[in-house]
């Protein structure tokens, strides 16, 4: 059974050849961007060909102090050459056309489509995006209440929408942002089929909302 000392030597020698492999491909690509050889940005570096190629093959470990002469000889600052190093993954999320989650809201109705466009991960909410399809020019909506910030932009079709006591009509191109706690809805579909956007941004991580 592995000591604690033993895994975070593993851990320490794991990290050091990922860090060794990031910093390898990044010099090659900066090389080869500027057309330059290995015997070109060693001379420059003041290294031999040899350390270089064992430094973009992660063979060798290098000085922060060869780094730098390795920096200035491709003409890049030393940060550059650690900028996208140990990046979070998992941070995007593509969603192909037509792959959105469909989901159930509270206006859902024949004709009415929800694709959810992205999720949260974690447990908690920051905003939420919806592509919402209406066809039915003859659906009554209920007025809609929630947390947060929604914006609504209009993709296709014509729509007058209700926020508190006023009405806006918007067609392709529009946009509308309005407080969620303020009663809004769908008023008249006046041109059909509808295709809008509608982005809720939650102001606290602890909140419970009922979405159209």
């Amino acid at each position: 059974m592995a000591t604690v000392k033993e895994t975070e030597n593993v851990k320490t020698d794991d990290q050091n050849k990922s860090l060794g492999r990031h910093l390898g491909t990044t010099i090659r690509q900066l090389r080869l961007e500027h057309n330059l050889t290995i015997a070109d940005v060693a001379e420059r570096a003041g290294i031999s060909r040899g350390m270089l190629s064992k430094i973009e093959n992660n063979l060798a470990s290098t000085s922060l102090e060869t780094l730098e002469q390795l920096a200035n000889a491709l003409g890049v600052t030393l940060s550059k050459l650690f900028q996208n190093y140990n990046l979070p993954r998992g941070a995007a999320q593509l969603v192909k056309k037509g792959g959105g989650m469909e989901v159930v809201r509270r206006g859902t109705r024949v004709g009415h489509t929800y694709q959810l466009l992205a999720y949260d991960q974690g447990p908690h909410k920051t905003f939420e995006p919806f592509l919402i399809s209406l066809e039915d020019s003859c659906e009554e909506f209920p007025a809609f209440e929630h947390p947060g910030t929604e914006f609504l932009y209009m993709l296709e079709g014509k729509l007058e929408y209700r926020v508190g006591k006023d009405t806006f009509v918007l067609t392709n191109g529009d946009s509308l942002t309005f407080q969620g706690e303020i009663p809004h809805r769908p008023e008249a579909l006046l041109e059909t089929p509808i295709k809008f956007l509608a982005i809720i941004h939650y102001d606290a991580p602890d909140h419970e909302h009922v979405e159209e």
